[in-house]
């Protein structure tokens, strides 16, 4: 379910944001056991794209979960974002 999680995720961030640079990490393994594991992967997501330009961390966290609202369904559990415009240094 992993790597068909990190397809997914990739997909919709492509989809909604046309990322410059889109890191996508699955964290799951380190979190096996956890009650919530067994219905989706916990993923780290670090992305730079225009569309973050002049908007504060919570207005990009909930874009990026906005874009993939419908994987929480199912792939996606626990996301942890990392969102930034261009100019932004790491």
């Amino acid at each position: 379910m992993s790597a068909q999680g990190v397809a997914q995720l990739r997909s919709a961030l492509e989809q909604a944001f046309a990322p410059k640079t889109l890191e996508i990490i699955d964290d799951s393994a380190a979190h096996a056991g956890h009650p919530g594991a067994r219905a989706g992967g916990h993923y780290r997501v670090t992305l730079v794209a225009e569309a973050f330009r002049g908007r504060s961390r919570l207005e990009r966290h909930r874009l990026v979960h906005a874009a993939v609202a419908p994987l929480f369904a199912g792939a996606v559990h626990a996301l942890n974002i990392v969102a930034r415009a261009p100019e932004e240094s790491p």
